[in-house]
């Protein structure tokens, strides 16, 4: 892909997947000299937390489910967040800022309240939820490089987004963490940040026992080949709902429509021979094909709230819920093909099934689907049901291997 076509992908739906071709350090090292550093954020003001528990905040939101069945029947499953979860979820999201000049404010725009909305907040029902907003290199500033442009003089510290996250996480450990479990989750430059969190703070430490999971979507995690550790050395990959202290990881595409040879995610790096990309299905953590618990969105998509609602039954009625779940229509398994591992994702169309067969997810520009992208858009919200079922057996694991 050209770098032209790159910016045009940026202008519209490419926040997320830019920050796979660019993460933070790698972007802003040009343009920050040695020494410019920040002052560290205040973690202990609430108002530098997307969510913080029974705070009235973006993870407080309605996610109601319209349940559409094959036979087109609706039924609306209701939700409610659980103030005594016993483990907890520190999430870090991925790269959709729309502030101007290279890093991001932090101030929770639209489009840091929405990221949650779709991808943290259901978990609050299995989980407390921690989300810090963080400064991360913006979509603004990418633009800028992408299109060969100069970022302003005297910027930033390299790695300022990633060390906020340091910061916010030992805030948390110190004052809210309590010897508690916790599940690291978070989607493309948030799961690369986590990832760089695991292996320099976690990783081999003594707080690693504290680790119930790390849910790394999105990104390339890279592992031995046909192994289960790599980057992260301690933190194998999951094979089992009740196994803790590991890690599932995976980019996903369509089953028919697997990755180009351009595509950035699902594959190694040309100097990690011995190296791939992890891929962990959460439906099938052991292996081979099942049905996603999809949790998808019924209007606009993960950067954009606007768009009409989809028609999820043709003549049926209209879906009002902020989210809809589709019993049996998709259904995912980790497949290696040209270099590349990752989940192909089926929908199992089938003419007695009188739901639709179009599931939106694509990175489109003018029309046109950038392949090279997959469905990143909705890694997450594909299996939404299934990380809430492990987030919960994972947890209860972790606690029983506690008690005396």
């Amino acid at each position: 892909m050209s770098r032209t076509l790159l910016a045009a992908l940026a202008a519209t739906a490419g926040a997320l997947a830019l920050a796979s071709a660019a993460t933070p350090a790698q972007a802003q090292t040009a343009a920050a000299p040695p020494g410019a550093v920040l002052p560290a954020n205040d973690y202990g003001d609430k108002a530098s937390w997307l969510c913080w528990p029974g705070q009235d905040d973006a993870c407080a939101g309605d996610n109601s489910t319209t349940i559409v069945a094959a036979n087109g029947a609706m039924a609306v499953e209701t939700w409610s967040a659980d103030p005594q979860a016993p483990v907890d979820c520190f999430y870090v999201y991925p790269t959709v800022s729309n502030d101007p000049g290279i890093l991001s404010d932090m101030t929770a725009g639209a489009e840091e309240r929405r990221v949650v909305e779709q991808q943290l907040s259901r978990l609050g029902a299995k989980c407390r939820v921690f989300a810090p907003l963080y400064r991360q290199f913006t979509l603004t500033a990418l633009r800028t490089l992408v299109t060969g442009g100069a970022l302003p003089a005297g910027g930033p510290r390299p790695n300022t987004g990633y060390l906020d996250v340091v910061d916010a996480w030992n805030h948390y450990l110190t004052h809210e963490n309590q010897g508690r479990g916790v599940v690291l989750i978070g989607h493309s430059q948030g799961a690369g940040v986590l990832s760089q969190l695991i292996a320099n703070e976690i990783d081999g430490k003594p707080v690693q026992d504290r680790l119930v999971s790390a849910l790394l979507i999105g990104t390339n995690l890279l592992v031995e080949k046909g192994g289960k550790t790599g980057t992260l050395k301690n933190v194998p990959l999951c094979e089992a709902p009740g196994q803790t202290g590991c890690a599932v990881a995976y980019v996903s595409f369509r089953a028919d429509q697997p990755p180009p040879a351009n595509s950035r995610f699902g594959i190694a790096p040309p100097p990690a021979a011995n190296m791939e990309a992890a891929c962990v299905n959460p439906a099938a953590l052991a292996g081979g094909k099942a049905d996603l618990h999809a949790y998808l969105t019924s209007a606009g998509d993960l950067l954009s709230a606007g768009g009409g609602r989809q028609a999820w039954v043709k003549d049926g009625a209209a879906v009002t819920t902020p989210f809809v779940s589709v019993p049996g229509l998709l259904s995912a398994e980790c497949v290696r093909q040209d270099g590349f591992h990752y989940l192909a994702v089926t929908v199992n169309a089938d003419p007695a099934d009188l739901r639709t067969d179009t599931i939106a997810g694509d990175v489109i520009q003018n029309g046109v689907v950038f392949k090279d992208w997959g469905l990143h858009l909705i890694d997450v919200n594909l299996a939404m049901g299934d990380i809430l079922a492990l987030v919960e057996s994972q947890g209860a694991a972790w606690i029983a291997a506690r008690k005396p």
